[in-house]
């Protein structure tokens, strides 16, 4: 569980490919606070720590998981979104993220607006995500809240802050990025399409 509260960016250190699994090792300031088998969201996509070498650590991502989120699109010296799961009785200061990535988004615009920014995605609707005004949504691991929701668009509003201490810094039109919808909008979908 986490809350989409980024504690960190880590750098792409190393990408090998072992049949279809990619094993990913991160350099980061925390390597030295973790351990093996534990949890840890990579833009959104909870991985377990397999090994760790000094400051740098390595998680595993099966095909499935490259498949369905924009981990098989890194580079090494890419930086990315990292968060710990969560400490049971911390403060929820995001929202419930499951680290379960639900699908990817093209990122169609971005606007600044007096020292903040307007970032706007498009995603497949046929795969039955919805979002809602002022519900929240993870993008690549950072918990937001929603403006300008359509039927497979919404957009997202990125204070200084965030934007310089995530990845959002570094996002241009046309990147793929990784969705979480609210976990409780999906099972209240899920109940409404039963009834239907």
């Amino acid at each position: 569980m986490f809350t989409g509260i980024i504690e960190d960016l880590g750098t792409i250190e190393k990408l090998v490919k072992d049949g279809g699994n990619l094993n990913i090792t991160v350099n980061t300031s925390i390597t030295s606070e973790l351990k093996i088998d534990q949890s840890v969201a990579h833009n959104g996509v909870c991985l377990t720590v397999v090994g760790i070498n000094g400051n740098s650590y390595t998680v595993t991502a099966i095909q499935e998981t490259l498949d369905k989120t924009n981990l098989g699109l890194l580079s090494e010296n890419n930086l990315i979104n990292i968060e710990r799961a969560m400490k049971l009785g911390d403060r929820l200061d995001g929202h419930i993220v499951q680290g379960h990535v639900d699908q990817t988004a093209t990122c169609i615009n971005i606007l600044e607006e007096d020292g903040s920014w307007i970032f706007t995605f498009e995603y497949d609707k046929t795969l039955n995500n919805i979002t809602i005004e002022k519900g929240s949504i993870t993008v690549n691991g950072v918990s937001l809240t929603v403006v300008n929701s359509d039927i497979n668009s919404f957009s997202v509003a990125i204070i200084p802050y965030t934007y310089n201490h995530t990845t959002f810094k570094n996002l241009k039109i046309e990147d793929t990025v990784n969705l979480e919808f609210d976990v409780i909008g999906k099972y209240v979908k899920r109940l409404n399409d039963l009834r239907s």
